[in-house]
């Protein structure tokens, strides 16, 4: 697939509607009123999609006058995309169509603390296994690669992640880049998650996504679009402290949520973590004044019912009304840092 088509804000626009509007399609009269482009312009832009490759015929749809309107719809062969979700013990890397869906996964085992050179062997090795067994149809667009915190997305370089200083500063785009020969984006799992779920239809305008595996943290999503923060900072829910003089963190502080929650868990105590990650929940939703609030991560997916139960049984016995819901679904940062290629395809 060649980029031309896609450079154009109109033509990114219109792809947008194509991927939303799924198998059914959508007509160029449609795609005008919507866009608010004018029919001529939205033909051109159709008649391009189609000759890359990008846009097809999907039929034709009864009209109130005149002849049939054509159908259009993506095309999801045209394209794919990696993404990666680098977890402190785990790393799961799949490949996705144009539209998002999950064509191929693999995971295996990995220690964030063997460091960078034998983890991003790992991520090199699992990528080059997915695309060689790829599809040979579409151009692979990059990889999207998504890790625990802190980092700086735009730098595309990790923090000191908690428990794991030494990655710190280590150029982990740059480096995976060079490695497998594509684009590479590097950004925070719950942001990466967060931004996969945005792009569903009907998402809430603004969400928090409460993510609870061997971390804890939040992607946020603001206005319909993820807030990162100047510095990538935002989100790091897991090291509010909530407890003065608490038990010591590995970020340096004490009384973490993080901390607190994850030793509920450890022990057991299912329905006291759920509290705990309440509290956070509610600290959030007070703060933002967000529309409603996911949960996920492996912790939350082992025990769905409990950890949503005891969240809304917090927001509700504080007055809040953000409905909680479950982030279904064992790969969603993953997916969502597939997305992070994929979304500024459709000018997101």
């Amino acid at each position: 697939m060649q980029v031309t088509a896609v450079r154009s804000h109109n033509a990114a626009l219109v792809l947008d509607l194509l991927r939303t509007a799924g198998e059914a399609g959508i007509s160029r009269l449609e795609l005008a009123e919507r866009t608010g482009l004018t029919p001529q312009a939205v033909s051109k832009i159709t008649a391009r999609l189609r000759s890359e490759g990008l846009a097809a015929e999907a039929g034709h749809r009864a009209s109130t006058g005149g002849k049939p309107r054509t159908v259009l719809r993506l095309v999801p062969s045209a394209a794919h995309a990696v993404g990666v979700h680098l977890d402190r013990d785990e790393l799961t890397a799949l490949l996705t169509d144009l539209a998002g869906e999950v064509r191929a996964v693999r995971r295996r085992p990995v220690d964030l603390g063997a460091g960078a050179g034998p983890v991003l062997d790992a991520v090199t090795e699992e990528v080059r296994a997915l695309l060689g067994a790829a599809p040979s149809e579409g151009t692979v667009l990059g990889a999207g690669v998504a890790m625990p915190g802190p980092l700086d997305h735009r730098a595309g370089v990790p923090g000191r992640v908690t428990g794991f200083p030494e990655w710190a500063g280590h150029p982990v785009r740059d480096e995976l880049a060079g490695r497998l020969g594509l684009p590479v984006v590097l950004d925070k799992d719950t942001n990466a998650a967060a931004l996969g779920l945005a792009l569903r239809p009907a998402a809430p305008g603004s969400f928090a996504y409460v993510h609870l595996g061997t971390g804890l943290g939040t992607g946020l999503v603001l206005g319909g679009a993820p807030l990162r923060g100047d510095r990538t900072g935002a989100g790091e829910l897991g090291h509010q402290t909530v407890q003065l003089d608490g038990p010591p963190c590995g970020c340096g502080g004490r009384g973490c949520l993080e901390v607190l929650c994850l030793a509920a868990v450890a022990r057991g105590e299912l329905a006291e973590a759920a509290r705990i990650l309440g509290t956070g929940a509610a600290n959030l939703v007070r703060l933002l004044d967000i529309d409603q609030v996911l949960l996920g991560g492996r912790v939350v997916l082992a025990a769905p019912e409990v950890f949503a139960e005891g969240v809304r049984k917090v927001l509700g016995g504080l007055g809040l009304t953000a409905p909680v819901g479950l982030a279904t679904g064992r790969d969603a940062v993953a997916e969502g840092a597939a997305w992070l290629t994929l979304a500024p395809v459709f000018g997101k």
